[in-house]
């Protein structure tokens, strides 16, 4: 799906106008550079957040794009993840896309149920036996969980990513299959695509 089509109007405009009020902030440094009395080390480090802010929501825009024309059910993905997220239950949830996955995971168990927040956040559920591998989302219904998929040997500076997160990029990497991870150690949320690994914001993919 091309992004500039994509009809989250509402969310399109607000990170425009977060964008602009950044540009024009820098551009306010820029002039400020010309006199010798400010330290502009205070406003970089100000533009530096705003700038991490709009990483993550235009994040989230992009993961409405790219999931909205393969499941109906991205409200309740959105649901179940950010309750997990709140509670740091980790979790890995695979969309399938076009490409055909089978070949590329190590099947799991077999679940074939309508895509519900509730039946995700039970999964993955400390304790459960299910919870440590991925869920396959397939259309609207969950095909299977406890699935292995694979390992991407990508470092992020000097520290190895999680084994969720290793995961999320392998399957990427190969397929045009979108993930999603809930890190049990922050909370964080976060979405693997075309082997790329982008935060997103805490207050809902939708």
């Amino acid at each position: 799906m091309d992004p500039t089509n994509c009809d989250f109007s509402p969310m399109k405009q607000t990170l425009k106008e977060e964008l602009q009020q950044v540009i024009n902030s820098l551009q306010q440094s820029v002039d400020a550079m010309d006199t010798d009395t400010n330290c502009l080390l205070g406003d970089f480090e100000k533009i530096k957040e705003k700038f991490v802010t709009i990483e993550m929501k235009a994040a989230t825009f992009y993961l409405n794009c790219y999931l909205s024309p393969f499941t109906e059910k991205y409200p309740e993905l959105s649901h179940s993840v950010q309750n997990m997220s709140a509670r740091k239950h980790g979790g890995l949830i695979v969309i399938e896309r076009k490409d055909s996955l089978k070949s590329l995971i190590q099947p799991g168990i077999h679940i074939g149920a309508e895509v519900t927040h509730s039946l995700l956040e039970t999964i993955f559920f400390p304790g459960n036996p299910l919870h440590d591998g991925a869920v396959l989302v397939s259309k609207n219904l969950i095909q299977s969980a406890a699935n292995v998929l694979p390992l991407s040997e990508r470092y992020v500076g000097e520290k190895k990513l999680g084994t969720r997160h290793r995961a999320a990029l392998g399957l990427s990497e190969v397929s045009d299959a979108l993930v999603i991870v809930v890190s049990e150690e922050t909370g964080r949320i976060s979405f693997a695509f075309q082997g790329n690994l982008y935060p997103i914001t805490t207050h809902g993919i939708i």
